[in-house]
């Protein structure tokens, strides 16, 4: 710790993470890292596969491949550290990688959701206005609206990080977690917190409940356009290229919102803690598969990558 007059300013923290399951700890950590491993894997084959194949340069996939990467990120700025700390006797965290920590962290959530609503557009445009799809969504726009959601969880981390840079540590150092979450470093700060409480809620409120409405909105009238299909065969082939996303959705904010619900006093308990994993660890990994298992398009490029590192 560092003494400066009357404040004695925190230069690490100690991250519990889950060490209060020590008969398990070893189930844990090979649990965690073969979910990382298929993680990675996943998300950089996909990311590589729509980048190698030439039928998938299509916006569809452009953001599939932006949300690849936005996964990586995402799960990668907590989980190397949460891993490491199962060897350590002291599981500690410097005070500037657990704010860098939080800062990237945030920025990739904040990311995810706005690229959410994007891919939401998107699939509105498709089935909503099918022989308006190829000039609503031009490569122009897409790229703007990519740029945005990263541009958008940026400036929302700054302002975020900016705030926290301006709070005082000096008492208990302890992290009830398995990684720096805003919540819990409000918890230890001895400076009024009023503030960044606020910001922050603003910024749920406008990247959580305001795209999930803009969200339900969009599949308000991708709902309505699929009932109006004659043909039973064409309805269900509507439904099902849009279902992917849907169900991405839903599992990223139901389990995000029911997390800082339950710990928006600071509070964290084991449940909440196994809560985070579902959507900071598992969610980024099962993103490839469920946007991959029933999309024939990605099961023909494989094939088609595949054959050429055959005749390689």
């Amino acid at each position: 710790m560092i003494t400066g007059g009357n404040i004695t300013d925190i230069t690490q923290f100690i991250l519990l993470g889950f060490s209060d399951f020590p008969r398990i700890t070893a189930l844990l950590f090979v649990t965690f890292l073969l979910i990382y491993i298929t993680g990675i894997t996943w998300n950089l084959s996909l990311l590589v596969l729509i980048s190698l194949d030439s039928h998938l340069h299509i916006p569809m996939y452009f953001f599939l491949g932006n949300l690849s990467f936005i996964d990586l990120c995402y799960f990668s700025s907590t989980v190397p550290k949460m891993l490491s700390n199962f060897f350590q006797e002291q599981q500690t965290i410097t005070f500037l990688a657990c704010i860098v920590q939080n800062f990237i962290f945030s920025t990739m959530g904040l990311s995810d959701s706005c690229l959410m609503m994007a891919m939401a557009y998107d699939w509105y445009a498709a089935i909503c206005n099918p022989l308006l799809y190829s000039s609503i969504m031009s490569p122009t726009l897409c790229v703007q609206m990519v740029l945005g959601s990263y541009m958008a969880g940026l400036t929302s981390s700054l302002s975020q990080l900016y705030v926290l840079l301006q709070l005082h540590f000096c008492g208990p150092n302890v992290i009830r977690h398995f990684f720096c979450d805003m919540p819990q470093l409000l918890t230890l700060s001895c400076t009024d917190t009023f503030f960044i409480q606020v910001l922050t809620a603003i910024l749920t409120m406008i990247f959580g409940i305001a795209n999930v409405i803009i969200i339900m909105i969009s599949y308000g009238y991708i709902i309505v356009s699929i009932t109006k299909i004659t043909s039973a065969t064409n309805r269900s082939k509507a439904f099902n290229t849009c279902s992917s996303h849907l169900t991405a959705v839903s599992l990223f904010y139901t389990s995000s919102i029911f997390v800082y619900l339950s710990s928006s006093s600071g509070g964290s308990s084991s449940i909440d803690r196994f809560a985070s994993v579902f959507y900071t660890v598992v969610i980024p990994m099962l993103n490839p598969l469920i946007y991959s298992l029933q999309n024939k398009e990605i099961k023909d490029a494989f094939q088609r990558l595949q054959k050429k590192l055959v005749y390689c």
